[in-house]
């Protein structure tokens, strides 16, 4: 169930780990209110880093694109799921390794950082490994070479697993669909840097410092998963891809610590709902399941709305296992 803080998370914490895209921003424009809600919990004491598994953009694109947005970042507060694969075969290879690059100009960027050598797949010759990341020139030939290569035994650190990316465009593949082609070939699984691994968030606490890191993230399956991982607590906002079903449906490891609406949930208190005999009180609202059916009643803040459902809809998923109807069920606005 949810966690408990009586304080801001803004000061309950020390350093939040946000997500990009469903969080900071949705496609090119800022999620209304979350420039300030963020530079108030900097004026709060809060160490902010932006996090992501995007291997191809170097950090400087990355902070400028937040600039753009009214949101302050500079560089060393981006840490990319690149910087963590670089940690990754560094820790592993040693400073001088050559490693086949087969990604976009981040991955390079991130590998020389630290000390290692990328070289092309048709120059694999003494490499020690060979990392993936998604880049939208990678060659099918190339692609071929990289598989092959991890067939016959090359090590193998893959910057992420995500399945889609947002495009200009639309939903599009991201890297994890050629993560599955290269197993699917190989018969290897690769080291994977990003979340929900916990490498990305590793580093970023290398980088950034923090004793009491809060992950903040909009995707069940890696941002809240990946802090499970990680030993660390999560923030859960609704800006992005997660919705009512989603949070309802969600399993015991993909669940935050505490939930809201939007990044405002920084700066606030977090109290948990009260269990009454099946039904779950928070701040003027009730939540329970009867007959299958998640019932809501009351009125309240739109916060204390989404605590009392999610442990209402947990509490009956984990007894039953079968999510609650939410048919009609409509959220209010903050």
């Amino acid at each position: 169930m949810l966690g408990s803080s009586d304080e801001p998370l803004s000061t309950a914490h020390d350093l939040a780990m946000l997500d990009l895209d469903g969080v900071v921003y949705v496609g090119g424009e800022a999620v209304p209110g979350a420039p300030g809600h963020l530079a108030e919990a900097r004026r709060a004491g809060l160490r902010l880093a932006f996090i992501t598994n995007n291997a191809a953009r170097p950090p400087e694109q990355v902070a400028e694109h937040l600039r753009e947005l009214g949101v302050d970042a500079q560089p060393d507060d981006v840490v990319t799921s690149a910087q963590a694969a670089a940690r990754v075969l560094v820790d592993r290879y040693e400073v001088g390794a050559r490693i086949v690059l087969l990604g976009a100009a981040g991955l390079e960027e991130a590998l020389r950082e630290e000390g290692l050598e990328p070289v092309a797949v048709d120059h694999a010759d003494a490499a020690r490994a060979i990392v993936t990341g998604y880049g939208p020139d990678v060659l099918w030939r190339d692609i071929m070479r990289a598989a092959v290569l991890i067939r016959d035994g090359l090590p193998w650190v893959a910057s992420n697993t995500d399945m889609s990316i947002p495009t200009a465009y639309g939903v599009a593949p991201g890297h994890g669909v050629l993560v599955g082609t290269i197993r699917s070939f190989s018969g290897v699984d690769p080291v994977v840097a990003g979340k929900p691994q916990r490498p990305l968030l590793d580093e970023t606490v290398r980088r950034v410092g923090g004793e009491r890191p809060l992950m903040v993230g909009d995707r069940l399956d890696t941002d809240i998963e990946g802090a499970r991982n990680a030993g660390l607590d999560s923030l859960l906002v609704l800006t992005g891809v997660t919705g009512l079903g989603e949070l309802v449906a969600a399993a015991a490891a993909a669940r935050p610590t505490y939930v809201s609406p939007d990044l405002a949930g920084l700066l606030e208190p977090h109290p948990a709902p009260t269990d009454e005999d099946g039904v779950r009180l928070l701040g003027g609202w009730r939540a329970q399941v009867t007959e299958g059916r998640l019932v809501v009643d009351g009125d309240g803040m739109a916060a204390d709305w989404w605590r009392v459902v999610a442990e209402a809809a947990w509490a009956h998923l984990d007894e039953t296992g079968d999510p609650a109807d939410t048919d009609g069920l409509t959220a209010p606005l903050r």
